[in-house]
């Protein structure tokens, strides 16, 4: 008994071997099926970057459809910002067209009207002249001077035309409106035409008696550079004033012009036009006034 203890039992050996040897088959078959999992993976690999190459993976035709909407979605709006920036453009220019159209002819209008006053106040000035020479009786005809011209003999210099400046023609500067001289001329003219009939030194009483008008206030007026200059105070054109004549009148104008000699105002209430003198502003016979533009 004791020998057969000492002898192993072949049962269990067989087993233990067995045993070693399936688990030595197991790693192996382990080993290759990863191995087999890591080709099948690489060729797959391969596979899609060749269709990627081609252009037939399902993956870069999904993401390039995608890409394509985002493409086309931008360049639609892009058309529609094109649209609505020319159109806008396009008002704008119509717009700013017609403005200048407007300003085009607002300033014909002002321009043509300036030119009328100034003729007219040309053509009133001229007829007043003429007037004037009429009733003291000098002549607008200029009568040629006779003069003998002497035979020029051989040895004589050849005579030197005088070119001496003519004088200018005198100008005259009124200071009175033209219902007063025209009223004056026509007192003038009354007296003129009446009989002279004779008065003595000793009756005094005879004698015409010339009315003197009270001494009145002057004012301080003068145009420079298109504007005026009254009481102090500097006036332009487009400003808004208040005109206080003698019968205590309050008229809200603006100053539509300024020439040389006189203003044009515009009246607010109707807007018609009426011209003052510079000798009316000086006389008292209209004061000016600022007023706010409101």
């Amino acid at each position: 008994m004791a020998g057969n203890a000492l002898i192993g039992d072949p049962n269990k050996d067989t087993e233990d071997a067995s045993e070693t040897d399936l688990a030595k088959h197991d790693e192996d078959d382990y080993v290759e099926i990863k191995e087999q999992m890591y080709q099948d993976k690489l060729a797959s690999l391969k596979m899609q970057l060749t269709q990627l190459q081609e252009g037939t993976l399902q993956e870069y035709q999904k993401r390039m459809k995608k890409l394509d909407q985002q493409y086309k979605e931008r360049v639609r709006n892009a058309d529609l910002f094109l649209q609505l920036e020319t159109e806008q453009v396009e008002r704008n220019y119509i717009k700013e067209k017609k403005a200048a159209v407007k300003e085009f002819d607002d300033k014909k209008v002002e321009l043509k009207e300036n030119l009328i006053a100034e003729l007219e106040e040309k053509k009133k000035m001229i007829e007043n002249e003429k007037l004037t020479m009429e009733l003291t009786g000098d002549s607008m005809e200029v009568k040629p001077i006779m003069t003998r011209k002497l035979r020029r003999r051989p040895n004589d210099p050849v005579p030197i035309p005088d070119k001496r400046r003519k004088p200018a023609p005198a100008q005259l500067n009124y200071l009175l409106t033209d219902d007063q001289i025209l009223e004056d001329l026509r007192i003038l003219n009354k007296q003129l035409k009446s009989p002279k009939r004779p008065v003595s030194p000793s009756s005094p009483d005879q004698m015409p008696i010339i009315p003197m008008e009270a001494p009145s206030q002057r004012y301080e007026a003068r145009i420079e550079e298109g504007k005026l200059y009254y009481d102090k105070r500097w006036y332009h054109k487009s400003q808004a004033i208040h005109l206080e004549s003698k019968e205590n009148t309050k008229i809200s104008c603006v100053i539509s012009s300024v020439g040389t000699n006189e203003i044009w105002v515009r009246k607010t209430s109707d807007s018609t036009k009426m011209r003052i003198y510079l000798g009316q502003l000086q006389r008292g016979a209209f004061i000016i006034r600022r007023r706010s533009a409101a």
